[in-house]
């Protein structure tokens, strides 16, 4: 006769589908990190990053999973979407931000030139989104120039210098002083073209600062170059708008839109004419964007 065994401890209840995290699911959120990280790789190129963002969208805890990959990255997440892809941005201590002082490092051995460099950057952005509602239309695209995008910071130079004079400031601080009034004092003395025997643009110069600028913008997925014309033409991407809209509430960028050069309340979205340019040194036919 068999003997009957009687199992007290109940059987453990089945785990809720979807509750358990595999290694394979922290292999596909890392997968998908990691194209994110490839700006330039557009989501509809490629079927796995396409699977990978509709499984975000689709699939809370894998879209948690892929957030807490990023964040452990030290990577802020702004948009996961079919036509930004997984846009991310380096929080300051991550691994993967890109120093203004590094970046200026490679560019020019003048330490006091990061100042340019960072001015260069907050340019590009103020014309590339001159307005709030550019800033909030997905279907936005902006236009800017390397010669228009320095023709608009000497603009900006005269109509800070205006402001100082006005109220009594000191006008011709050290060339290496911080600070961003500073750097647009600087480069206003800095040439525009310089010159070459063989006519490249200098890199010290100031179309040269921003040709740089607008260079790796486009290697980070930021910009697309569109033709030659003005120094060099381009247009914004998604991912761009994404990064500006996070940089929107800088004091830099506010400081910059205040100076009333680009119009940020109506819907013509034109560069504003100065007063008596004449002296200001501004690049042959500069092209300045125009936004309708």
């Amino acid at each position: 006769m068999t003997e009957h065994v009687d199992r007290s401890e109940p059987e453990p209840a089945a785990a809720p589908a979807g509750s358990a995290v595999t290694p394979a699911d922290a292999a596909d959120a890392a997968r998908l990190v990691a194209f994110g990280l490839q700006p330039k790789l557009a989501p509809a190129r490629d079927q796995e990053y396409t699977e990978l963002l509709r499984r975000y969208r689709d699939d809370p805890a894998f879209a948690r999973l892929a957030d807490a990959v990023a964040a452990g990255l030290g990577l802020v997440v702004l948009e996961v979407s079919p036509r930004a892809g997984m846009a991310v941005t380096a929080a300051e201590d991550s691994v993967f931000a890109v120093r203004m002082g590094d970046y200026a490092r490679r560019t020019a051995a003048d330490s006091g030139d990061r100042f340019l460099h960072g001015l260069a950057h907050l340019a590009v952005a103020a014309l590339a989104f001159p307005r709030p509602e550019d800033l909030a239309d997905d279907s936005y695209i902006g236009r800017v120039t390397v010669n228009g995008v320095d023709a608009f910071v000497r603009q900006a130079c005269r109509r800070l210098e205006e402001r100082a004079e006005e109220q009594g400031e000191n006008t011709d601080p050290a060339t290496d002083a911080p600070g961003l009034e500073a750097a647009w004092r600087i480069w206003a003395r800095r040439s525009a073209t310089g010159a070459t025997k063989d006519a490249r643009r200098p890199a010290a110069s100031t179309t040269g600062i921003v040709a740089k600028a607008m260079a790796f913008l486009t290697d980070s997925g930021f910009l697309q170059r569109t033709g030659d014309d003005n120094g060099g033409t381009y247009r914004t991407t998604a991912r761009y708008q994404l990064q500006v809209r996070d940089m929107a509430g800088s004091a830099a960028l506010a400081e910059l839109v205040e100076l009333g050069i680009v119009p940020v309340t109506d819907g013509t979205a034109t560069l504003l004419p100065a007063q008596d340019t004449d002296d200001l040194d501004l690049v042959a036919d500069a092209g300045l964007p125009f936004h309708s």
